[in-house]
């Protein structure tokens, strides 16, 4: 090296730095697909409407957080996929996935009619129940007892869905007169406590998570009666994935993730960050 000339070596090392420059980059890039397979990125942004629900999903401001935004993004980090939240009221969100304007529905329980939108990827399992504050009245264990009681007034939330059974009575109380629909679990929780309803349906971690962080209901934790209901079993929830909207490909990376979260574990820490071990046990299951 030394013995040839000014340019020849100058020219020799030019080739090195190009050389060792190519090589660094081919490593680097093949270094990113062994950390990013190419079966799971997803080919564009998914695009995840939300609402507030308890602790699962979490609207402050221009904040969005909560066990499924958490594990989404984890994922997205992990796998290449850039899911982009925005805050919509539930029913608006329910409507926006009917129209394919909505990649996934998060987080929601199994129901047929869903399943004619999207793809179901169940996460934990789940059961909605019977809540109060009335610790006098008489016990309530089936939807025909809850419909005899005709002075009990219901405050659901609007776009909320658990089953056919659930669907019945809410047509059935809403000819009756004895049913609220408010746009979400705090708001229920506010007609509750303030008088103008007796109870609700849903599954107790969304109301706890609701009331816990508000001043003006979170006294109502204490006094919270708990009923389950015979129509209203456990049952699997999750998200769904739309038919419409999500290629084959990229569907099939969404599953291939969520299920790998579920299987590690990971979907199940991401509830216990945000949930209490007494509300889980009320009302969720590891898968």
């Amino acid at each position: 090296m030394d013995s040839l000339p000014p340019a020849l070596r100058m020219d020799h090392q030019r080739r090195v730095r190009r050389s060792l420059a190519g090589l660094l980059a081919f490593a680097c890039a093949f270094a990113s697909t062994l950390a990013l397979p190419a079966s799971a990125a997803c080919s564009r942004p998914i695009l995840v409407p939300v609402s507030a629900i308890g602790k699962s999903v979490i609207i402050k401001g221009e904040g969005i957080s909560g066990a499924y935004p958490d594990l989404l993004r984890d994922l997205g980090a992990k796998y290449g996929c850039d899911f982009q939240f925005t805050a919509v009221p539930r029913a608006r969100q329910e409507a926006l996935f009917a129209t394919a304007k909505a990649d996934l529905l998060v987080p929601a329980t199994r129901t047929p009619r869903r399943d004619a939108l999207g793809y179901f990827v169940p996460v934990i399992s789940t059961r909605a129940t019977l809540i109060s504050i009335d610790a006098k009245r008489a016990a309530i264990h089936t939807m025909g007892e809850l419909r005899e009681q005709k002075s009990l007034r219901i405050a659901l939330v609007r776009g909320f869905d658990y089953g056919p059974a659930y669907q019945a009575l809410v047509q059935e109380l809403t000819a009756q007169g004895r049913l609220y629909l408010e746009p979400d679990a705090i708001a229920v929780a506010r007609l509750i406590n303030g008088g103008m309803a007796d109870a609700t349906i849903m599954a107790p971690m969304i109301f706890a998570g609701a009331v816990q962080d508000d001043g003006r209901v979170e006294a109502m934790l204490a006094k919270m009666r708990i009923e389950a209901v015979e129509e209203l079993p456990w049952t699997e929830s999750g998200l769904y994935i739309s038919r419409s909207s999500v290629s084959k490909k990229d569907r099939a990376a969404l599953e291939a993730m969520l299920a790998a979260a579920v299987k590690s574990g990971a979907a199940w820490d991401a509830y216990k960050r945000f949930y209490s071990p007494d509300v889980l046990n009320l009302s969720v299951r590891p898968r």
